[in-house]
């Protein structure tokens, strides 16, 4: 084994949202956000959406840089079902976010006479912090979307004057967002028409979400208008000579006594099937197994079969678990039709469940399941009346569940 490998550490990062050590692909996506940061007047948010483990959350971070750099103030965070629970919820995460970029904004001094001192002054500052953005709020008088609106206002008035493009609002994980009608809650369309105002009157506040392909159609189906407020960018895999780069750039630096032969690149190219997720997790278990056969003096080799297993184990088993035994039989005929890992429809599953199943699947019954399976995350249904799996590679996982 070379000396130095000892130091050279596996650089693949195969965890939720991880920086991988060379992003590859994705240059027109940056593109188009570099684009979007160009609005003065703003006419388009942007949504990036795609399935789990497309890396989503990665490139929302590598934006972020871009932004601040061409005179963008940026905030944001995961948005978490709690945060919709009700139009105050909504509120007080916008308030929190706005806060940290406006709690240094000075918008008041006074001079007080110092306690206990006669002659002795002390001035006190008014910041635009939480506490002073909230009072604004709880004062204005209207709805919740009336006092927003005004916070967002008085806010710009004052980062208008520090030679600030605008600011941006990105928040992952958005297909969390809801309305609530037996409720009479509607976080969500409070915060479309909250920013589809502000932006009408110049104000420069964008939003950049990311979240499951869900996420679109739940705007669209809040405010119809938001299928005019938004570029949808949509990230699917890698494609071949993208998937090299990642596999291969991570590990090209001295020190490092491992080499992915081409056929070792193929290999690992054609089982993560592409997805950015699949190429950290099977990189990193390839990693560590030829650095052990180095040192052991035998040739490198990837060992597909017992990767595919412990990814079985890690990443899908969970999801599985989901599932209710009928919900699996369902899913089962899913996998077996030849569109499996593109798109599929209720015919299509109930057609083939009479072929290969005793007890086949009404149509009625089929659409009731399928929406039970996107709460759990397993499917998705897109604006063409269709449905996909929502995991990358879940047809295949399943096709293996049924040969065990």
């Amino acid at each position: 084994m070379h000396p130095q490998s000892k130091r050279f550490r596996n650089p693949f990062r195969p965890g939720a949202g991880h920086m991988p050590p060379y992003l590859a692909g994705r240059d027109r996506e940056t593109r188009e956000f570099e684009r979007l940061l160009e609005q003065d007047t703003i006419l388009e948010n942007m949504v990036l959406t795609g399935l789990r483990g497309v890396g989503k959350t990665v490139l929302l971070d590598t934006f972020k840089p871009l932004a601040i750099q061409a005179g963008w103030r940026w905030i944001g965070t995961d948005l978490s079902e709690s945060t919709s629970v009700s139009e105050a919820t909504i509120a007080i995460r916008l308030l929190t976010d706005l806060s940290l970029v406006t709690s240094s904004i000075i918008v008041d001094e006074k001079e007080l006479p110092r306690l206990g001192f006669t002659e002795s002054v002390e001035t006190v500052e008014t910041r635009l912090n939480y506490s002073t953005l909230t009072q604004i709020y709880e004062t204005t008088p209207g709805l919740a979307a009336d006092k927003i609106k005004n916070v967002l206002q008085i806010v710009w008035q004052y980062l208008s004057k520090l030679d600030r493009r605008g600011l941006i609002f990105a928040y992952d994980e958005a297909q969390n967002l809801s309305d609530h009608a037996k409720k009479d809650q509607y976080p969500l369309s409070l915060l479309l028409d909250v920013f589809q105002s502000i932006q009408k009157q110049g104000i420069p506040f964008m939003l950049a979400l990311t979240g499951l392909p869900t996420l679109f159609p739940k705007l669209v189906e809040a405010r119809t208008f938001a299928e005019r407020m938004f570029r949808v960018v949509f990230l699917d895999k890698l494609a071949s000579n993208e998937c090299h780069d990642a596999i291969k750039k991570p590990i090209e630096h001295t020190g490092c006594s491992v080499v992915f032969n081409d056929e070792s690149v193929e290999t690992i190219t054609t089982v993560s099937g592409g997805y950015p997720y699949f190429i950290q997790f099977i990189c990193r278990e390839v990693y560590d197994v030829f650095i052990q056969q180095v040192g052991e003096g035998s040739s490198p080799s990837v060992p597909v079969e017992e990767i595919i297993r412990k990814l079985d184990t890690d990443f899908f088993a969970g999801r599985w678990a989901r599932a209710t035994d009928r919900q699996r039989e369902l899913l089962n005929v899913i996998a077996q039709l030849d569109t499996a890992d593109l798109e599929f429809t209720v015919q299509e599953i109930v057609e083939l469940s009479q072929k290969i199943l005793e007890k086949s699947f009404s149509s009625s019954h089929a659409n009731q399941m399928l929406s039970s399976l996107g709460d759990n995350g397993l499917v998705f249904k897109n604006r063409h009346g269709k449905y996909s799996f929502a995991v990358p590679l879940l047809g295949s996982f399943i096709i293996r569940q049924l040969n065990i």
